[in-house]
């Protein structure tokens, strides 16, 4: 083709007009076509466009009535809808239903005018890549993510409205109530943990979650544990992001979690034959068990991240994702940008991605100094008061060092392994949610093979 023909967009007007003969002709058609979430905007031809916002108005102010070259006409004459004017002709409109090959087919022309919509938006998108690549004004990491952004949104193109009306959410709201009181809570992810899953409900769609902790509390192997128990046990499908520590020492903490050999143990390799055959026999387990994506890249960018993160959803179906932690993420900003900032950046980015992908993100987070010696608040959180605004749930983990010193005390020194009992109880704080209530609940710190678990502690 020469190169100053220019092509015409993907177009397919003979589907179009078939499309809206059918719903023209059948409200059975109608709604198979509803099913494939059309809009009017995916038309090429503007009248058709037009027409297709009248039928949808038709349809929504007269949910009862049945739609035929009448009706329609004589909505049209009297529609305040913009553009459909021109569309009141009734030979136009007879020639509409003539050129339908058959109603059985109506979803079928219907995915044809998407398709040909989605290839419209891709050369729009490629147009702004374009553009983008020469604008020196914007960073390629922010071009890149901005990019990523819009191919997922166009890879998750549906055509849903932007609104509802409250009557929809409401049948909505009660028809999921239902199903909770049958089946459950569907729409969240349980813990695993029962009283922590009686006061949170389980993580929750499209819901930013901070776990929160000094160093050496536990967090790591609190997160390990909730995923281990969620992709094992739960047949959940969980991808954990792991910025502090490598693949394999997070595996040897599920090793031994699940083996209930000491974690020590089997990252020395002073292990007996006895505990070598539990291990390996979990290891087998594990082995068949495809549920657990793990990344450990060091100090990743928040570009690489969520890029990461669309992957894992697209194409492994994760559910849920685990990052551990947020203080490692590189905000990679454009500047010389103050660190509150940065992290700010970043939490906000973490939120819209949990939105975006409407899944769970749960991100691991540090509490300042302050919290040593006394039960950590939101005010503790690390770096950013934007976390906890952010967040819609805040679990806090806090252990008395009391307790330790008092043991040691008695022992006449420091307390040792031998001395230190089996389960630390650990004191598990819900300090905010969004949508429920607050409280603390205690579970139990198996701290040789790294993992929590139920304990009989009442909640406070």
């Amino acid at each position: 083709m020469p190169a100053n023909v220019t092509q015409v967009p993907p177009q397919n007007i003979e589907a179009e007009r078939a499309v809206l003969g059918a719903v023209l002709m059948s409200r059975q058609a109608f709604e198979d076509i509803s099913s494939t979430l059309l809009k009017p905007e995916d038309f090429y031809q503007t009248s058709h466009m037009n027409l297709f916002k009248a039928v949808l108005a038709f349809r929504q102010e007269k949910p009862g009535q049945e739609i035929d070259l009448l009706t329609i006409s004589d909505f049209i004459r009297s529609s305040d809808v913009p553009g459909v004017q021109n569309c009141v002709d009734n030979a136009y409109l007879a020639g509409l239903t003539a050129d339908v090959p058959t109603l059985t087919n109506a979803r079928l022309y219907a995915k044809m005018v998407k398709d040909c919509a989605i290839r419209r938006r891709l050369l729009e998108l490629s147009s702004l890549i374009h553009d983008g690549a020469y604008d020196e004004s914007r960073s390629p990491v922010t071009l890149l993510d901005d990019f990523g952004k819009n191919f997922s949104e166009l890879s998750n193109y549906s055509g849903t409205r932007s609104f509802e009306n409250a009557s929809v959410l409401v049948a909505k709201s009660m028809g999921n109530l239902d199903r909770r009181r049958k089946e459950g809570a569907f729409d969240s992810i349980p813990t695993g943990y029962s009283l922590l899953d009686q006061v949170i409900g389980g993580f929750r769609e499209a819901e930013y979650s901070i776990i929160a902790a000094r160093p050496s509390v536990g967090k790591t192997a609190f997160a390990l544990s909730m995923a281990g128990n969620m992709a094992i046990r739960q047949n959940v499908k969980v991808g954990f992001f792991s910025l502090e520590m490598s693949g394999t020492a997070l595996m040897d903490r599920l090793l031994s979690a699940e083996s209930k050999v000491n974690a020590s143990h089997i990252r020395n390799g002073a292990i007996t034959t006895m505990d070598y055959d539990r291990v390996f026999k979990t290891a087998e387990r594990l082995y068949d068990m495809t549920n657990l994506w793990i990344q450990d890249t060091p100090n990743m960018k928040l570009y690489d991240l969520r890029s990461q993160a669309r992957k894992m959803v697209h194409d492994e179906k994760v559910r849920i994702i685990f990052i551990d932690y947020l203080g490692l993420i590189d905000a990679d900003m454009k500047g010389d940008h103050p660190r509150w900032e940065q992290v700010a950046y970043v939490s906000r980015s973490l939120k819209q991605l949990a939105r975006e992908l409407n899944i769970p993100v749960v991100a691991l987070c540090q509490v300042g100094r302050e919290s040593e010696k006394q039960r950590p608040t939101l005010a503790n959180l690390r770096d950013s008061g934007s976390i906890e605004q952010d967040a819609d749930l805040v679990i806090m983990l806090h252990k008395d060092r009391k307790d330790e010193a008092e043991l040691g005390q008695e022992s006449g020194g420091a307390m040792n392994q031998q001395e230190r009992p089996e389960i630390d109880t650990i004191d598990v704080i819900v300090a905010k949610q969004r949508n429920g209530e607050v409280g603390t609940i205690h579970l139990g710190y198996h701290w040789r093979t790294v993992h929590f678990e139920n304990i009989e502690v009442r909640q406070e």
